[in-house]
């Protein structure tokens, strides 16, 4: 028959075992931990929590509104050049806000209409706080775009109705300068035959003061 261990091997057996699995245990943590990576700086900017992303994106439209012109057109080439190099939907949306803002002179409504509903065709990839700035500066220029048109419409009917009156007061002077050629040329005809007849009355005249006239 099989020989019995002695107790105290087994339970120095069970020790060594204890003492093993703790050594592999905390040599996995400890490696686990050195293989994580840090995270990088460019990921430490992008703002993780909702109502911060929204306050970056508003306090960049102020810094715009607040700058003269030659500042703001170097921040809005600034984001367009990032835009374009890295059309991430941050840089896009940052982009076509300050192209929303009417309060510049690189302002573009109907570039950043464009933009914004291809923004908010992928929901998906922003934030809830930028699908609302988003949403709501679409409206803002969609508004600012119709009111425009109607300006548009109302200058072109403005001048429509002004190039009518013109027309109709060239008409009435060709008119009224016909008709001063009319009388004028009339007026001339009446004065030859007034004339005519004025020289007939002193051609008679004339003769019946001449010698042996009839009288």
């Amino acid at each position: 028959m099989p020989r019995e261990r002695p107790a105290g091997t087994a339970a120095r057996n069970g020790l060594v075992a204890a003492a093993l699995a703790g050594c592999v245990l905390a040599g996995g943590c400890a490696s686990t931990g050195a293989s994580r990576e840090a995270p990088k700086a460019e990921l430490l900017k992008v703002p993780s929590a909702d109502g911060e992303a929204a306050r970056l994106y508003l306090a960049e439209l102020a810094e715009l509104a607040a700058s003269p012109p030659a500042k703001q057109a170097e921040i809005l080439k600034s984001a367009h050049d990032l835009a374009e190099s890295a059309p991430t939907t941050t840089n896009r949306l940052r982009y076509a806000l300050m192209l929303a803002d009417p309060g510049h002179g690189g302002t573009d409504p109907v570039a950043a209409r464009r933009q914004l509903s291809e923004i908010l065709a992928r929901p998906e990839w922003a934030l809830p706080s930028e699908r609302s700035l988003a949403s709501l500066a679409l409206r803002s220029t969609e508004a600012r775009l119709m009111l425009e048109e109607d300006g548009r419409r109302s200058g072109e009917a403005a001048a429509g109705r002004e190039h009518d009156k013109v027309v109709a007061a060239t008409r009435r002077l060709v008119a009224e300068q016909d008709e001063n050629a009319r009388l004028k040329k009339a007026l001339e005809e009446a004065q030859k035959k007034l004339d005519a007849v004025s020289q007939l009355e002193r051609a008679a005249k004339e003769r019946g003061n001449a010698p042996g006239g009839t009288q």
